[in-house]
């Protein structure tokens, strides 16, 4: 083994028992998500030459595209020469309206269907440090906020993504080292996709170190959980719920604090209602001023204390 794979066989390992710090003590089992690109090949065989009993795979078959049931067999042929046990999913409703996310609503929900049957623990997905530059820049280029800006997020309930930290090059020459060539998905330079031509646009940034974008994620992530962890302490301290209702009995915070403080409110009285940003700033805006408004069902009262109920069926109140 050449010092470069032994390297990146360490930080893969240092990365899988970072996010999932029992692994190694225990007997739980690894399910990848493996669709035969190079990123998640690199994934397969760096599981395989550290945990090669507690690892199965899985590849989605969206029924997309003529070749993906080729491509699906290609990782099955991979797997059962290391006799990795390997399942090609397929989703029994074909996939339509907005293809990516339908896809990617399809593609999960096949996978844990899997893990439930299976008995497997934890699901790692491939997505490295290319992904998460593009993913910022992306959510940058549509006004995300503080949650957005965090990035994908390395640990998501029993999903992780161990290679988010990892540059897409290198997982390209460890795959290529290992004599494989890796699928070449056509979507991958389709100029319809945002997150194609964002792609092609960072092509200029090359010899960069995209990991560095994966780094600034974890920072505003762990922003995010500061600022979520104040809210709760805000809110537990604040908050009085009652009758459907609640009060928020203390106002005056900075704008982001109160933002999270009013979807508290309203989520206590509708969970199912998401309003939009503009939406949340107006009510703010409003309430602050002492005004009684609607957003959703929700009638929102401000003043010193702000009240939150379900509407009248019928009101004279401002419409948000």
């Amino acid at each position: 083994m050449d010092t470069a794979t032994a390297s990146l066989q360490k930080n893969f390992v240092e990365a899988l028992c970072r996010l999932i710090p029992a692994f190694e003590s225990n007997d739980q089992k690894l399910g990848l998500a493996v669709s035969g690109g190079p990123d998640s090949l690199a994934l397969l065989l760096l599981a395989f030459e550290v945990y090669p009993d507690r690892i199965v795979a899985a590849t989605v078959d969206h029924g997309l595209r003529p070749a993906a049931r080729t491509e699906a067999e290609f990782v099955a042929s991979i797997c059962n020469q290391r006799a990795i046990p390997h399942a090609i999913l397929r989703p029994v409703v074909p996939i339509r309206g907005s293809i990516q996310s339908a896809a990617r609503r399809a593609r999960y929900g096949l996978l844990h269907g899997w893990m439930k049957d299976n008995h497997i623990d934890w699901l790692a997905t491939a997505h490295h440090a290319d992904d998460q530059l593009e993913t910022m820049i992306m959510r940058i280029l549509r006004g995300s906020g503080i949650d957005g800006m965090s990035g994908i997020r390395e640990k998501r309930n029993n999903i992780v993504r161990p290679l988010l930290h990892f540059q897409k090059s290198v997982l390209i020459s460890y795959v290529a080292s290992q004599g494989i060539d890796a699928v070449d998905d056509p979507s991958n330079t389709d100029q319809g996709y945002d997150r194609v031509r964002v792609r092609n646009a960072l092509k200029n940034l090359e010899g960069f170190d995209t990991s560095l974008a994966s780094q600034s994620a974890s920072a505003l992530g762990s922003a995010r959980e500061a600022i979520e962890w104040h809210v709760d302490q805000l809110a537990a301290e604040h908050v009085e719920s009652a009758h459907g209702g609640c009060t928020l009995s203390k106002t005056g915070f900075p704008h982001e604090i109160e933002r999270r403080l009013l979807l508290k409110c309203l989520h206590i009285c509708d969970p199912a209602l998401s309003p939009r940003g503009n939406q949340i700033d107006q009510t703010i805006r409003a309430l602050q001023r002492g005004e009684t408004v609607t957003l959703g069902n929700i009638l929102c009262r401000g003043g010193e204390k702000w009240t939150f109920g379900t509407a009248p069926k019928r009101r004279n109140s401002q419409i948000l």
